[in-house]
């Protein structure tokens, strides 16, 4: 009895404890929430409606290029795009959902193919099909896969090999309207979070873009807007020279990636990729306009805020003239052709025909023009590049800068005489000129191009001051000889760049062998090769007294805050830069020299200059050359013909070179194409400088 009444009390005691316990605990509970509320809900709820600002730059038209006169030759067509900006964090589902909406409004296929299947099976791969077979058909794709792969391979891993593992059969009936969508997918996948990709901007029609813009509210991310296209009014003309960019699929190029994103471009941006396009790329690109994105923690967009508006590129100015410059096309083709009809065998390796003309006082480009002629399917094609990128013999053009080196060398004094006959240095050919001159001087050796009177020169730079040369005589010059000659003919930008305004240029050949015979073959052109843009800075170098100036293609660069068919004011001007004044004294007997060639019975190139009323003067080349036939394995000799020249020669205002490489070796009565080419030139700057 007694043991039944003390359970009794020792119950209630237990039954409160536990209720005292559990008052605690929730005391305890309310206590943390009232903090949690109290204290830190601000902080919480900040949290919870935090949203993230992002800034993404979108690209503007790109600046257009005019000739001197103001003519566009580079412009920007609008046309109707259709972009898409995806928001953060997207996932590939979310990405096939508005495919599939936005293949009800547009087709990815052009209105002029044909064959519209065809055309998508081409564009699409094969992972492409599986991709899309995958996200509609996950479960399945999913068993794929045995559990030990899943457990052994990484996520990226399985996911690649069980699109290996899709049967072909799952992917080889897609309907077209499939493929329209995974053709619009495959262009949604290369998108950057923020960043406008091109969904379609080539043959996008009127309805297509009514469509679209009518539909933002069920296709996110997706606008309608206008986008560019370069085009080029003066079709092909000097367009190797205007040069390319890329397209928005192409992008940056990958090995110059981090140079252009650490210059606030995107990896979808156009850029240029040669020519001026790429030379000028820092203004012609323009001012991204800067759009500032508001989204959730999620990544949902929920507010966009232009913050920096945008201004297409720059406009630039060239010195050229589009039509001396067609003009100019049009001479190398017309001569061109002729040499390959008079002769067809012996020319039959003759394709190039080459030219500069500038200004020698400025540096300014008047026109620049490379003519190759494609035998296989009978057309020519611009290819102004090759005058700053192909390097040849120039032969006895290049005379002037040999005598200037005499005189400056002290091996020859002005006026001073040599008797032009053969000469034979034991171990090698016999040298001459094209005939026994007889006693020539520097105006006569010039005049008549006599290889002898530069034999001399070079013979003495070497250290062998013998006169008359005894033939059969062994001789052992200074090597030094060449890099003298080479430092004096650098002086005129022969064998060194001319810093022109354009990615790449090259500065020729140099001949690794510095023997007696080659020093003199270098004297007449025969040895080293330069471009012909080193013969148009050369000979202007002479015309304006010996002032190396720098030839530029770009006059003036301009703000685009002009009317959209007037110029903005100007941005920058480029000027004259003079290289170097060179070190050489009585250039004024070379200038003489030149006249003399041009004006004067007995010249080389008076036939085609003796009564211009323009006053001309310059210098013939030809050089003996080697062309390598691939098809043959075989090596067979060529000639190069050139031509340097300027007028008037007392006020110079153009100078000119050209260079006809690989035509056949003495032919009689070979076509004078360099001479004709240069003549016409002049003729045809003159006669539109009057009208």
């Amino acid at each position: 009895m007694s043991k039944n009444r003390k359970k009794k009390t020792q119950l209630p005691f237990r039954i409160n404890l536990l209720f005292f316990v559990i008052f605690l605990l929730f005391s305890v509970l309310i206590l943390q929430l009232g903090v949690v509320q109290i204290l830190n809900g601000e902080n919480f709820q900040q949290e919870i409606n935090r949203t993230i600002k992002d800034t993404t730059k979108v690209p503007v038209p790109r600046g257009k290029i005019y000739d001197r006169d103001l003519d566009v030759i580079v412009d920007n067509n609008p046309i109707y795009s259709i972009t898409y900006t995806p928001e953060k964090r997207l996932e590939a589902k979310d990405r096939l959902i508005i495919a599939e909406k936005l293949a009800e409004f547009i087709t990815m296929v052009p209105e002029e193919e044909k064959d519209p299947e065809k055309y998508l099976d081409k564009k699409l791969t094969e992972r492409n099909l599986k991709e899309y077979w995958y996200l509609n058909n996950k479960d399945e794709a999913n068993n794929l896969l045995s559990d030990v792969d899943l457990q052994k391979l990484s996520h990226a891993e399985a996911y690649n090999k069980t699109l290996e593992l899709i049967p072909e059969e799952e992917i080889s009936q897609f309907s077209m309207n499939e493929k329209e969508v995974i053709a619009i997918k495959k262009e949604l996948d290369k998108a950057h979070s923020l960043i406008p990709q091109i969904v379609k901007n080539k043959g996008v029609t009127a309805e297509e873009y009514a469509k679209v813009s009518e539909h933002l509210d069920v296709l996110p991310g997706i606008n309608a807007t206008i986008d560019w296209n370069r085009s080029y009014p003066y079709g092909d003309t000097i367009r190797s020279l205007l040069g390319s960019i890329t397209t928005q699929s192409e992008g940056i190029p990958a090995e110059y990636e981090s140079y252009y994103l650490t210059r606030g471009y995107n990896r979808n941006d156009r850029v240029g990729t040669s020519g001026l396009e790429e030379y000028y790329e820092d203004v012609l690109r323009g001012r991204k306009e800067q759009v500032q994105y508001t989204t959730t923690k999620n990544g949902v967009i929920i507010d966009t805020e232009t913050i920096v508006e945008g201004e297409r590129g720059k406009d630039i100015v060239l010195t050229i003239d589009m039509e001396f410059q067609k003009a100019v096309d049009n001479i190398l083709k017309e001569e061109l052709r002729k040499a390959i009809q008079k002769h067809p065998h012996a020319n039959r390796f003759l394709r190039d025909a080459l030219a500069v003309v500038m200004n020698p006082q400025t540096g300014e480009i008047l026109a620049i023009s490379g003519q190759r002629y494609d035998r296989k399917v009978k057309e020519f094609r611009n290819e102004a590049f090759r005058t700053l990128y192909d390097a040849h013999r120039p032969g006895s053009a290049i005379k002037g800068a040999t005598v200037l080196t005499g005189y400056a060398s002290g091996v020859i004094q002005p006026g001073e005489s040599f008797f032009d006959r053969t000469i034979k240095i034991a171990g090698t050919p016999e040298m001459s000129s094209y005939a026994n001159l007889g006693l020539v001087n520097d105006y006569d050796a010039l005049k008549l191009s006599s290889n002898i009177y530069m034999f001399y020169i070079a013979l003495r730079m070497g250290g062998e001051f013998r006169y008359p040369f005894p033939n059969g005589s062994t001789v052992s010059i200074d090597k030094s000889a060449f890099q003298e000659f080479r430092n004096y003919f650098s002086q005129f930008g022969l064998g060194v760049k001319t810093g022109i305004d354009f990615p790449y240029e090259a500065t020729g050949y140099v001949g690794p062998e510095p023997v007696a015979g080659n020093l003199l073959h270098f004297a007449i052109g025969q040895y080293d090769t330069y471009t012909t843009i080193q013969l148009a800075q050369y000979v202007s170098t002479i015309a304006n007294g010996g002032y190396r100036v720098k030839p530029h293609v770009v006059k003036t660069i301009h703000k685009p805050d002009g009317k959209e068919e007037q110029l903005g004011s100007i941005y920058r001007s480029v000027n004259t830069t003079v290289l170097n004044l060179i070190q050489m004294d009585h250039i004024e007997r070379v200038q003489e020299g030149f006249r003399r060639v041009f004006q004067e019975a007995r010249g080389t190139a008076s036939n085609f200059f003796v009564n211009k009323n323009y006053n001309p003067a310059g210098k013939t080349g030809t050089a003996q050359s080697d062309y390598f036939h691939q098809e043959t394995d075989t090596i067979y000799k060529t000639e190069n013909r050139t031509l340097v020249g300027y007028a008037p020669f007392d006020n110079p205002e153009v100078a000119f070179a050209v260079i006809v490489p690989n035509l056949g070796p003495n032919v009689r009565e070979q076509h004078p194409i360099n001479n004709l080419i240069g003549e016409k030139i002049l003729d045809t700057y003159f006669k539109m400088k009057k009208e």
